[in-house]
């Protein structure tokens, strides 16, 4: 089991890192083809960064007069490096990343909030016989740390009066939680959604799994030091429409999606889950609530630098190019 100072150190040396790890695509260039200028996205979550996709797959970039090259990546912790890093300008992200770097005192600045997920799962064995948040004290738990699913899991346990120090937690990759718990490496895990599936097939009968809906997960899209403001409201004018289009005709939108995927995705999860995502493009009160809750307990429980206050929260936040897409989109102050 890490430490939480351990942990802490991890964290901050993979936001220090400023490089992409297993990415597709490639970085952007100045200008694209038609001397459109390029505003490169790094993304994560293909449901919750769906306005993304969906502007890729419909090209409703070009209408605001940028082109918007979009990777993804394996976790926004991921998409978070290649923005700091300069890869991209622009980067799709958990709202727990985001407080880490904020903590960490790098270079960004919150964009928007882009959507909201709150149909978490504690995935375990039957044979663990844990049917309650309590069972898991003195038991392996398995998560990908530095991710909104860490802060999930911190959530499940607070419901039950517990903290990260009564569990033995297990860094791990999304894609490896279900098969560590069919091997039994762990008696607990918290994964991406898109990993539900996995394990349930991987535990077949054995399956177990405790719903919980105590956090609300927002994906966020956060500007690097290379964006400019114009690039960013062309974008997010582009993303106002794909919102739009997200809500005249899901099926088509998740259609979008699920070709964007590119094979990651298949079309029952994708049908099953998108409808669970609130898309809405904005910058909220609600938004700088969650930023500073989370900030205090990244301090708390892995002690990180800077600040958990409510102003040193806001001052990551970048309100112009969304105001500049939409005012009325932007209701924090």
């Amino acid at each position: 089991m890490l430490r939480p100072r351990a942990v802490a150190a991890v964290l901050l040396a993979a936001l220090l890192s400023a490089f992409s790890t297993a990415c597709t695509g490639s970085p952007s260039a100045p200008a694209a083809a038609g001397g459109r200028p390029a505003v490169a996205i790094a993304a994560s979550d293909h449901l919750g960064g769906a306005p993304v996709y969906v502007a890729q797959e419909r090209a409703l970039w070009s209408a605001e007069g940028v082109t918007a090259p979009v990777t993804t990546h394996p976790t926004g912790r991921d998409a978070l490096n290649a923005v700091l890093g300069g890869q991209a300008q622009l980067g799709v992200v958990g709202d727990l990343p985001a407080v880490t770097a904020a903590l960490g005192g790098r270079e960004l600045r919150i964009v928007a909030d882009l959507s909201r997920f709150s149909d978490w799962r504690l995935l375990t064995r039957t044979d663990r016989r844990i049917t309650g948040f309590a069972a898991l004290k003195g038991r392996k738990v398995g998560v990908p740390q530095g991710t909104n699913v860490e802060y999930a899991l911190s959530r499940m346990l607070a419901s039950a009066q517990l903290t990260a120090a009564d569990v033995t937690v297990v860094n791990l990759a999304p894609n490896q939680v279900p098969s560590a718990l069919a091997r039994g490496d762990v008696d607990a895990g918290v994964t991406f959604p898109g990993f539900y599936d996995a394990a349930r097939t991987a535990l077949g009968a054995g399956y177990a799994e405790l719903p919980f809906t105590g956090y609300t997960a927002r994906t966020l899209l956060v500007a690097g030091p290379s964006a400019s403001d114009e690039g960013t409201a062309a974008v997010l004018r582009a993303l106002l429409r794909a919102q739009r289009e997200i809500a005249d005709d899901p099926a088509g939108a998740r259609g979008a999606v699920l070709a964007q995927s590119k094979g990651v995705l298949q079309a029952g999860y994708v049908d099953a889950f998108q409808p669970r995502y609130t898309y809405g493009v904005g910058l909220s009160p609600e938004l700088l609530a969650q930023l500073t809750e989370e900030a205090a307990w990244a301090k708390a429980a892995q002690g990180l630098p800077g600040s958990a206050d409510r102003a040193a929260l806001a001052a990551y936040l970048n309100p112009g190019p969304l105001r500049a897409a939409d005012p009325a989109a932007v209701t924090v102050h």
